[in-house]
């Protein structure tokens, strides 16, 4: 299901800033080699993480959900001089496909990343974020929230994707685990006083908070 008109959506990318030659290859070996290769951001919604990274100006990103990397290097344009990007990927068979990616855009420096459990890792992240990602999956998305939160700064932007999900959430016929998990997490988010928030009806609906305190 379309959240918005196809036609809307190729004129919005039609008017949109170029995608990278490397994010393109990126884009065509997924295409051409993985099974879902839907679950990669793309040339839109891609240089719209990018565009909110380079506005933030984030010194620590943590991604959550990496896939074969597309995200995490769109959002790594936007880092300080000697920032740090932190993707956690659950899936090991995808580690060597995701390192090349990174080495090809010579981002080696940039991003580290973690293979593993994200519900394991994140609490032994010492550090704190100006960016995070969730893109990863969606049924612990309110775990990966709540372990979140804490650790970004006031000012700090979370970023939850795929909360639409195919048009599922407006659907009263649609009660299957993952839609009835997905609306718990964006009510829990809209009605988090921590932060002010907008939820996007982009792709396949990306959810932006900005924490306030």
């Amino acid at each position: 299901m379309n959240i918005t008109d196809p036609r809307a959506e190729e004129y919005c990318l039609a008017h949109t800033g170029p995608e990278p030659d490397v994010l393109a290859a990126v884009n065509r070996d997924t295409h051409a080699n993985l099974l879902k290769p839907r679950m990669l951001s793309g040339h839109f919604q891609g240089r719209l993480l990018s565009l909110i990274s380079r506005l933030v100006r984030p010194r620590n990103i943590l991604e959550i959900g990496t896939f074969t990397g597309y995200s995490a290097l769109c959002l790594a344009e936007g880092l300080q001089p000697g920032g740090r990007l932190y993707t956690l990927e659950a899936d090991e068979e995808l580690e060597d496909r995701i390192r090349r990616n990174i080495e090809m855009a010579g981002k080696t420096a940039d991003i580290e990343l973690i293979i593993g459990p994200a519900l394991e890792i994140i609490p032994r992240l010492d550090i704190n974020f100006d960016l995070v990602f969730i893109d990863a999956d969606k049924l612990n998305y309110l775990n990966y929230y709540k372990l979140i939160i804490d650790k970004v700064n006031v000012g700090g932007v979370i970023l939850s994707d795929n909360v639409l999900w195919s048009g599922k959430i407006t659907d009263e016929t649609k009660n299957d685990a993952t839609t009835q998990l997905l609306r718990e997490f964006n009510d829990y988010l809209a009605q988090d006083n921590r932060t002010e928030k907008v939820l996007l009806p982009v792709r396949d609906g990306l959810f932006v908070s900005l924490k306030i305190k």
